[in-house]
């Protein structure tokens, strides 16, 4: 920290403790108040309109899984992305026997564990149910089982201190509250969070993100499972019935801006800047969402259009690829309920349709592609 003092308008203290003080947070809601010129308010309206957009796609995702299935995915890979994780979304469409060996398997894991978490507190979680602590444990616990790190006692706080590295080389290692002030903290966050707040809903998102950041309450996990958080909160408030935002893209791409904008509230009190980047975070994530969304119902049109009639093994190949975009003969053989032979031959159809490619260059145990759904979830909307 560059020093032991702060200014009247930090949010918090520093709290003499071993060789570097730690940042004791105050309560939520802050103290000073919030003011929020028209610009920000014409942005907390597009965000709106664009979350509402996104839950428009509801009944899109139902009749083609593969856009619900993306939406969570993606936020899965990205989340972990930020998290050091050295993998891409392909990965975890990948088969299951294939993907379990090699050096990236924990990679893959910790997605797949974050969808899983993801998925479950939503499906534990309807519009108007308070967000409890039992609820972060147990996702907490699910988050980080068989997974790299350093979480010794997954779904209970953490019992050390932790000195977190700056995100930029000039700062020193923030030091969030000390072990014995946590249960204190997210009592008070988790009161808030299910509280009516005098902020509209998306600052209120922002004020607990921040806070639940700031606290850090376990050893491992906190920046995956706060992000999570922001999502229970849209479908806790009901502008989501199920977690179709991927915001970790947004911090992803600013997370130099994202770890700075915290540091900034805890050590000067600038909230509205913070709550600025936030707020276009959910607006930009939501729009992007439904961008990608409305490209992959284009394409699965097209494909309906070709191979729709599925006169043929490769016809059917085709339309199941919304389902299931990264394929074996293994995969195809159960997805068409044909020989391998056939599903050999269906692929190879595809192959020269560049529908499907080859991405392993083996000649045994190969794996296929969705050339165009892929292209349109890896492809940049911003």
């Amino acid at each position: 920290m560059a020093n032991d003092t702060l200014p009247d308008e930090a949010p918090g203290q520093y709290i003499p403790y071993g060789k570097r003080p730690y940042y004791l947070p105050d309560p939520l809601p802050p103290s000073q108040e919030l003011r929020f010129g028209t610009e920000f308010q014409q942005l907390l309206q597009d965000a709106i309109y664009q979350l509402g957009r996104l839950e428009g796609i509801g009944d899109e995702s139902e009749a083609n899984p593969l856009l619900y299935t993306t939406m969570v995915r993606r936020e899965a890979v990205e989340s972990v992305i930020l998290e050091g994780a050295d993998i891409e979304i392909e990965d975890v469409f990948r088969s299951q026997e294939l993907s379990d060996s090699g050096t990236a398997q924990k990679d893959v894991q910790e997605a797949l564990n974050y969808e899983q978490t993801i998925t479950s507190g939503a499906d534990q979680l309807s519009e108007g149910d308070p967000i409890t602590l039992p609820l972060l444990l147990d996702l907490h616990r699910l988050l980080m089982e068989d997974v790299r790190g350093h979480c010794e006692h997954p779904g209970e706080f953490r019992a050390k201190p932790m000195n977190l590295p700056a995100a930029s080389s000039f700062q020193e290692p923030f030091v969030p509250p000390g072990p014995e002030r946590i249960p204190e903290l997210m009592e008070n966050l988790l009161d808030y969070c299910n509280a009516t707040s005098e902020y509209h809903d998306l600052v209120q998102l922002g004020l607990v993100h921040y806070q639940f950041e700031t606290i850090h309450p376990f050893e491992d996990g906190n920046g995956r499972l706060g992000r999570i958080l922001i999502t229970l909160q849209l479908i806790q408030k009901g502008y989501l019935t199920r977690p179709y935002l991927y915001p970790s893209a947004y911090f992803n791409r600013n997370k130099i801006e994202y770890a700075d904008r915290m540091r900034t509230v805890s050590e000067t009190g600038a909230w509205e800047p913070w709550l600025r980047f936030f707020v276009e975070g959910i607006r930009s994530q939501a729009a992007e969402a439904v961008d990608r969304t409305n490209e992959l119902r284009d394409l699965r049109r097209e494909y309906e259009r070709r191979f729709g009639h599925e006169k043929t093994a490769a016809d059917r190949l085709a339309m199941r690829l919304f389902k299931q975009p990264y394929v074996t003969s293994n995969d195809v053989a159960d997805l068409l309920d044909v020989t391998q032979q056939t599903a050999r031959n269906a692929i190879q159809e595809l192959e020269k349709q560049d529908i499907l490619i080859e991405t392993t260059g083996k000649e045994r145990y190969q794996e296929f592609k969705a050339v165009d759904i892929f292209e349109i979830l890896n492809q940049p909307l911003e």
